[in-house]
């Protein structure tokens, strides 16, 4: 049986919280006791790393995601070297390149040649070894005409290209890697990611913390899942991602749940247009204005269940419901909503005049429903106004951008609409068409 190249067994990690009036007293703990945490109580502490534990078999490529302050950085950290567990064991087996901050070791006032001899050697290789792969770093970093200049000189892109270079020229047994391929323009990002797939030929193990969920799924055999220190879900990179998606949206629900229809702008004035029929002159400010002579009281976004959600995929239906009150009979008056992208650029916006219906009496309580069926909206946060009001556009109650919700979709297209479309191919062109990605269940979402 092939040893694992990374193990992982109950792997802890506790850092101190900075409080000055404990520092001599974690100093004497740790001139007496040799630790700087046994002396300290819970809310003095924060656990970046909570008895994580797996094993990575060699060869394999490793994905770790999670949100930010899950602990995937701190787990790489852990397994380069850089700081070591408080509690648990780590094995990596052969040598390690990390790439978690490229150039975090180059000397500013030095050049970049010496600073590559450096660390080339601080990462594990010989003098020789670095004299003799130092054309191709270079070449790789496209670095030729600035490589005697002091590194202070380079630009951010320039110092992660050449700190990239140096780490990956190492030639590791296990290469780690943490979101680097954020850093630099698109073409390098490229040259990168055909690096990494050349280690993945060659057998390499690689673990790669990433943001980039599609990355993930196209790269990874299998996919960790931190989730506040500690390990939410491991397996098949496919699964783990979509339960990943659906926690984020349950969190997401949760959020727009609570800013549900709140306003800093009550009474405030603004264009009396309807929706469907924006002002795009006076800008899009949220809020609420009107005589109330018909009160909007309340607003839900139903899904087709009729259970009140604010995170949708396309495909499914959104019912906006607006429960309504008139003191006093009104027999003029139009219902309408407005559907606004994020940036307040007019999706959608209709209102019952516009689609000929005609008033006749609106007397105490009501219940008024729009639903919007089969939405092909491409993923983004949306934003809602409703509103009751003359035929003439004098507002009895307008509510502006105080609902919002959410489309989350795996397809990452562009724009604000997706249309029903198909892709279809002749001649000499052949393309392998994409397994089916269903969307999201949101139905169940654990919030």
């Amino acid at each position: 049986m092939t040893t694992p190249a990374v193990v992982a067994r109950d792997v802890a990690k506790v850092y101190r919280r900075f409080m000055h009036r404990n520092q001599f007293k974690t100093l004497k703990s740790a001139l007496l006791t040799g630790s700087v945490i046994r002396d300290l109580t819970p809310d003095q502490t924060f656990t970046a790393l909570d008895g994580v534990s797996f094993e990575v078999p060699k060869g394999t490529t490793f994905g770790v995601i999670g949100e930010n302050g899950s602990g995937k950085s701190t787990m790489l950290k852990l397994l380069a070297g850089i700081t070591k567990p408080t509690r648990g064991s780590l094995h990596v087996d052969g040598r390690v390149s990390a790439l978690i901050e490229l150039g975090a070791g180059f000397h500013p006032e030095i050049s970049g040649r010496e600073n590559v001899a450096i660390n080339g050697i601080m990462l594990g290789l010989s003098r020789r070894e670095v004299q003799e792969r130092f054309s191709d770093i270079v070449a790789f970093a496209e670095l030729e005409r600035f490589i005697d200049a002091p590194v202070k000189t380079y630009s951010s892109g320039m110092y992660a290209r050449l700190g990239f270079a140096v780490a990956i020229h190492v030639d590791p047994e296990v290469l780690l890697i943490d979101e680097v391929l954020a850093v630099g323009d698109e073409a390098f990002t490229r040259k990168c990611l055909d690096k990494i797939g050349e280690f993945r030929r060659r057998g390499k193990t690689i673990l790669l913390v990433t943001h980039s969920l599609g990355l993930a799924e196209k790269m990874c055999d299998e996919v960790l899942w931190l989730r506040q220190g500690k390990l939410a879900d491991q397996g098949d990179p496919k699964r783990v991602i979509d339960a990943y998606l659906t926690y984020v949206a349950g969190g997401e629900e949760a959020l727009l749940a609570r800013e549900h229809g709140q306003t800093a702008a009550e009474g405030a004035s603004a264009p009396a247009s309807a929706p469907g029929e924006p002002s795009a002159a006076e800008g899009y400010r949220e809020g609420r204005w009107g005589s109330r002579e018909v009160e909007i009281t309340s607003v839900r976004l139903l899904d087709d269940r009729g259970h009140e959600r604010h995170v949708y995929v396309p495909g499914e239906s959104l019912t906006v419901s607006l429960s309504v009150n008139a003191p006093s009979p009104v027999d003029d008056f139009v219902f309408g909503v407005g559907v606004f992208n994020a940036d307040g650029v007019a999706v959608y916006g209709t209102n019952t005049h516009i689609e000929e219906f005609t008033p006749r009496r609106v007397e105490g309580a009501g219940e008024v429903a729009l639903v919007l069926q089969d939405l092909r909206l491409v993923e983004g946060t949306y934003l809602l106004d409703v509103a009751a009001h003359r035929r003439d556009g004098t507002p009895y109650d307008y509510h502006r951008g105080l609902y919002t919700f959410r489309m989350k979709s795996r397809i990452k297209d562009v724009g604000v609409y997706r249309p029903a479309h198909r892709w279809s191919f002749a001649g000499g062109i052949a393309l392998t068409a994409p397994e089916p990605r269903p969307e999201l269940d949101l139905h169940e979402t654990d919030t």
